[in-house]
């Protein structure tokens, strides 16, 4: 009988800890809509034959830019910005920013770096770590995600994730699901950064397009990418580029031909979508041990859009568990860059820098046999 008191006792508590105790979140109630029918992203196996660079350089080059030589440059969770050679060779340190370096920018202006813990950084041809911004409009950032230039404008544009966490506590954005992401712009000449968007759920990538004229933004956790316009008579405003996307987009970018490549950091979560009208129920999974919380898939995935917003390529690869040869997943892919005949991928995580020619033969789907 004491054994059965003790564990009543016990279950009592457990229960008022999952249910009473504070946790830093206020969820916000939202609808997430409808997950896009299987047939609009067919799954495939195009990113199975993912080519590992760089490996063992470190862990982690999440976002991933090259320049016009086609040098590839990755910052790693360890703070350090390295430039290699199109094949991932002759690794060189650029710089250590005593931070988490992630969306990178090389351009006529330099070479910016989003930086998740110190803000917007600039890095100097002698290595000089130099920042630039850290607060706008009394707001200090907390998640600096992405960044990017255009000869065809004068300022810099960057993205702050999240005003509410930071890079270490991602899951607790997700669950509150807050609209504190922002999009901010700064002026090289004056040193000011101005706000251009608010109000996003977890802003991520950034990307210039229509030749210079707007900017590509990821949403993260609405699964939708906007369009800004910078210039031309729409100037100014803003609307859903994209909408109902299979999975996170994370980084961005936009190639030659104009199409918007959007790294998928993983499928959309039946889970989380259950959760969204039940903001007790997301304190509660806060307040669960993280090995309970769910996990994002392993799973490569990109989709490219062309500027009217129609798909052009949704290319995937989620491993083959019949088959013990078969290579584990790319993932998670959070950047992605066409360039040429090649695409180059960045991750949080993973210990090397993607590269695999542009599929363009008709796409099997998965499992099949060639």
């Amino acid at each position: 009988m004491k054994t059965v008191r003790i564990c009543l006792a016990l279950l009592v508590v457990l229960i008022a800890y999952l249910a009473l105790w504070p946790v830093p979140i206020a969820p916000q109630r939202w609808s997430p809509g409808l997950a896009p029918p299987a047939d609009a992203y067919p799954d495939n196996d195009a990113l199975r034959g993912i080519e590992r660079l760089a490996v063992g350089v470190g862990d982690g080059p999440e976002g991933i830019a090259l320049d016009a030589q086609g040098r590839i440059y990755a910052g790693y969770d360890d703070g350090r910005v390295m430039r290699f050679d199109g094949d991932g060779r002759h690794g060189e340190l650029l710089a250590k920013t005593g931070g988490r370096p992630l969306g990178i920018s090389v351009g006529s202006k330099g070479l910016f770096v989003a930086d998740a813990r110190r803000g917007l950084l600039q890095i100097g041809t002698d290595g000089q770590v130099r920042v630039l911004s850290t607060a706008a409009d009394g707001i200090p950032f907390r998640f600096p995600d992405d960044v990017a230039q255009s000869d065809a404008d004068p300022d810099v544009y960057f993205t702050d994730a999240s005003a509410r966490f930071g890079p270490d506590r991602l899951m607790a954005d997700i669950l509150e699901h807050g609209d504190s992401g922002r999009v901010l712009r700064y002026d090289p000449a004056s040193g000011q950064t101005r706000t251009l968007m608010s109000g996003l759920h977890f802003a991520n990538g950034i990307a210039f397009g229509c030749d210079g004229a707007c900017l590509y933004v990821s949403e993260t956790n609405e699964y939708r990418v906007w369009r800004y316009w910078l210039r031309g008579e729409h100037a100014g405003q803003q609307e859903i580029f994209v909408d109902r996307l299979p999975g996170f987009p994370d980084n961005l970018s936009v190639d030659t031909a104009g199409h918007v490549w959007i790294a998928l950091y993983a499928p959309r979560d039946a889970t989380l979508d259950a959760m969204a009208s039940y903001p007790w129920l997301r304190k509660l999974a806060y307040r669960l041990p993280s090995f309970l919380l769910p996990k994002a898939v392993a799973h490569s995935g990109v989709v490219a859009f062309d500027a009217d917003g129609t798909l052009v390529h949704n290319f995937q690869y989620a491993g083959d568990p019949s088959d013990p040869q078969a290579p584990p997943p790319y993932a998670p892919i959070t950047s992605v860059i066409a360039y040429g005949p090649t695409l180059y991928f960045g991750s949080l995580t993973a210990p090397a820098i993607g590269r695999l020619p542009l599929p363009t033969e008709t796409l099997r789907p998965a499992g099949s046999a060639p």
